[in-house]
């Protein structure tokens, strides 16, 4: 039997020609590291400069956004940290009357960081509304 995997991303995957079985559960973690984080944050940045957000909202997110970046920048970024300012920035969009909405791009940003940042961003999908 052959299998033609592209590229997986989940926490665990099991891919068996025949009978398997599991005792005991199974788990697994996704990771990413500082490049991964680095990208993620372009997008955020990238989905926030399409809002039109007010003068008095405008900078405060940029200035959370460059902070995740200098973050990001480090060997191991800290997600709590991360957390703190995605949460800042979630509500400051919000605040503000941004789209956080499923299908808009700021939705799908603001999701994908919170993910990365697992258990951290939790609260942050809750708020979203996942």
């Amino acid at each position: 039997m052959v299998f033609n995997i592209g590229s997986q991303q989940v926490g665990a995957i099991n891919n068996v020609a025949g009978n398997q079985s599991i005792h005991g559960g199974q788990s697994g973690r996704f990771t990413v590291g500082a490049q991964e984080l680095r990208g993620l944050v372009g997008d955020l940045r990238t989905a926030v400069e399409a809002e039109p957000l007010p003068e008095s909202v405008a900078p405060q997110v940029r200035a959370e956004l460059d902070a995740m970046e200098r973050e990001a920048d480090r060997p191991e970024p800290d997600k709590a940290a991360v957390a703190d300012r995605l949460s800042r920035v979630t509500r400051l969009l919000g605040a503000a009357g941004a789209a956080l909405k499923v299908g808009t791009g700021l939705f799908g940003a603001v999701s994908a960081l919170a993910g990365w940042l697992g258990s951290a961003g939790q609260p942050i999908l809750h708020a979203i509304g996942l």
